[in-house]
């Protein structure tokens, strides 16, 4: 396998980093105007560099610019609540997966790569319409269907839990502290925001995370 991650430097994408390293030749990082964006990009710099995978940064702005979400700069306020489907409604991006996913395919064929790695994991499907697997098996297909080489599109944890991710990280020796997950996107993770939450559940044990709460 010769595979292009999409990695955006935060829990998930960083276990799959450091998973299938041996794999990737070329991971991925779109900016579109989140609030965690620098911190994120940072984190995924770090760790391509520690593995010496060749990484690239590419600005998607106009999602930033036209589109709709609580995560992007100057949306409504980021939810305080558990992670569940109607408290984190606000936090989807319109389609964000597919927009990403059409790009990394022609990046991994302009590459001379056979497929395309994304982190969406189970714990996601009740919010994004764009994690769930009937997306992740249409835009396989789609994909396939639309590039010389058929590259495929694999999604490894689409029905793995985050705990179940992080304990596999923690196995691959992931640099958890060189990971982001704020939706705040704060020099430190708030520790209180949905996403917070779910990455205390996920690493509790041994999680070096500096929170400020």
């Amino acid at each position: 396998m010769k595979a292009l991650l999409i990695y955006s430097g935060g829990m998930d994408s960083s276990c799959l980093l450091y998973k299938y390293r041996d794999d990737i030749k070329l991971a991925v990082t779109f900016t579109y105007g989140a609030r965690q964006d620098e911190a994120q990009t940072a984190c995924a710099a770090y760790n391509c560099k520690q593995l010496g995978i060749d990484h690239l940064i590419i600005p998607i702005d106009f999602i930033g610019q036209y589109f709709k979400s609580s995560i992007l700069k100057g949306g409504e306020a980021i939810p305080h609540q558990d992670y569940d489907a109607e408290n984190m409604k606000s936090t989807v991006v319109p389609f964000r997966n597919g927009i990403m996913l059409s790009i990394a395919a022609g990046l991994a064929e302009s590459n001379g790569l056979d497929t395309v790695l994304i982190a969406n994991h189970a714990g996601d499907h009740a919010i994004y319409p764009d994690c769930r697997p009937a997306f992740i098996d249409a835009m396989d297909a789609a994909i396939s269907n639309g590039t010389y080489e058929n590259i495929r599109l694999l999604s490894p944890y689409c029905n793995m839990t985050k705990r179940e991710i992080a304990l596999e990280g923690k196995a691959n020796g992931v640099p958890f502290e060189h990971t982001y997950s704020c939706y705040e996107g704060r020099h430190k993770h708030c520790g209180d925001c949905a996403t917070c939450r779910e990455r205390k559940e996920a690493l509790a044990g041994f999680d070096p995370t500096e929170y400020e709460l």
